[in-house]
């Protein structure tokens, strides 16, 4: 099982203290060393403990960002990116100490060019207030990974969610960026042309770099028309398998699905427990579809036939706006419907992504693992894209569960790379990850990844300790 970086808690000395002082005289009100704000910048959903950094600074600028950096590479402090903090792998923690450069107040929605379909942000726009600002323009941004994250940090861990299947991730929907690099050197990769063939693809090597190369501070998006009908419904089935079926089934039928995703029996139960449900409590599968009102209409019964070829059904949907929001709230207050299953854990979510052809035996075999462990965990999935979240719950008090727990993540995925995929399919690597990454890429390409942190990153400030040592 892999572990954490070892953390030192000041490991700069005078170094750290020219650092914080030449910090807190620039910024001000926006410099703090509360233990209260520094704690509030290092939570994690893992079991790893939480690493709080030396120091919290805010931002308002990409020039700005610049000079934390350019401050803190005189002296050789870490630099910590910070959204709000909704990863789930140890992103935000600081294990060398250092300064955590929260882009919370970095709001600004920079230029809207609705002929275009793009829109550029700073980076701690949240997907949100992204969207109420587009309310207008009849288009959407639509990638949404259950929390309301910063559009930097969505770009940084590679983020994607219920709508991949139909949108793509965030990959595909940064069409250029603003960072700063190591240095303190503002580079601007991409733009708003839909394609370029000249020269390295920085865009990409940034995008799902979790702050280790660099400090996103805008994005340039990728925006979507607003479908002009939208229907949404649940379809439960008699077991995992005969869902994923359905799933695979409907995406080579061509059905251009907007979302899918599975929730299977545990889930559900603690889903009626929280969000006041009624759904059986069977393995249920969330559609969602978009595009003109024809198009819907004939969408809607194709999935209903399809399910019912493979043992589900039956097939609810609805149309109203009221009703497909809350059944989508009910998705995304799974997080919190597993945490209260059992009052006093830690809820540990981890996540991996397989071939959807391998799907219904990677999480057959993994329902049957969790049993076999004596595990509580909840299971969801974007099963379009053959990703699914096991949501774990821990107590962290118990050694021998905390144990027993990570060896389940192991096996998790082992399995997942032994079918062909990937140990994470959008939460990253972070801290929790990093022992990983050589059985799935190899040990070239690690030691190429290795190469580009010293290339960019020679002095290894920028969010060390995460997916790989230079």
């Amino acid at each position: 099982m892999p572990t954490a970086a070892p953390s030192r808690s000041r490991p700069l000395g005078t170094a750290l203290d020219s650092a914080l002082a030449a910090l807190a005289e620039r910024f001000g009100r926006r410099f703090t060393t509360s233990a209260a704000v520094r704690e509030q910048h290092a939570h994690t959903l893992t079991w790893i403990a939480p690493q709080p950094p030396d120091a919290v600074v805010f931002p308002h600028s990409t020039e700005e960002v610049a000079e934390i950096v350019r401050i803190c590479a005189r002296w050789g402090v870490p630099v910590i990116p910070y959204g709000v903090g909704s990863s789930l792998e140890g992103h935000v923690n600081a294990p060398f100490g250092g300064v955590s450069l929260s882009t919370e107040e970095m709001t600004d929605v920079v230029e809207v060019h609705a002929e275009d379909l793009d829109v550029t942000v700073q980076a701690g726009v949240t997907r949100k207030r992204l969207n109420e600002h587009l309310r207008d323009t009849g288009l959407f941004f639509p990638i949404d990974p259950g929390a309301d994250a910063s559009i930097g940090g969505m770009a940084a861990t590679r983020a994607s969610g219920t709508n991949a299947v139909r949108y793509g991730t965030m990959k595909e929907n940064v069409l250029g960026l603003t960072a700063v690099l190591a240095s303190g050197e503002i580079v601007r990769t991409g733009g708003r042309a839909r394609k370029s063939a000249s020269g390295y693809d920085l865009t990409r090597l940034l995008v799902g770099s979790e702050g280790t190369l660099g400090v996103i501070t805008e994005v340039t998006l990728r925006l979507h028309g607003l479908p002009e009908a939208v229907a949404a419904g649940v379809c439960p089935f008699p077991s995992v398998a005969s869902a994923c079926d359905a799933t695979i089934a409907t995406i080579q039928s061509g059905l251009p699905v907007a979302r899918i995703e599975l929730i299977d029996e545990v889930q559900i139960r603690a889903c009626n427990a929280y969000s006041k449900l009624s759904l059986a409590e069977v393995p249920t599968l969330f559609v969602e579809f978009h595009g003109s009102d024809a198009s819907v209409r004939e969408q809607s019964p194709r999935f209903a036939e399809i399910a019912a070829e493979n043992g589900g059904g039956p097939f609810e949907w609805a149309t109203k706006a009221e009703d497909r929001s809350r059944l989508w709230q009910a998705r995304h207050d799974s997080f919190w419907a597993a945490g209260a299953m059992r009052p006093g854990t830690r809820l540990v979510v981890t996540d991996v992504c397989v071939p959807i052809s391998a799907l219904a035996r990677c999480l057959g075999e993994t329902q049957a693992d969790i049993a076999a462990s004596g595990l509580i965990s909840p299971i969801v999935g974007h099963v379009g894209d053959g990703n699914f979240h096991c949501q774990l719950l821990i107590d962290l008090g118990d050694a021998s569960e905390v144990e027993r727990c990570k060896a389940f993540v192991a096996r998790l995925v082992e399995r997942a790379l032994a079918f062909g995929g990937a140990c994470s399919g959008e939460h990253g690597v972070g801290q929790a990850k990093m022992g990983y990454l050589e059985a799935e890429h190899g040990a070239v390409a690690l030691e190429t990844m290795r190469a580009i942190k010293r290339a960019l990153d020679p002095d290894n400030i920028m969010n060390p300790g995460k997916i790989v040592v230079p």
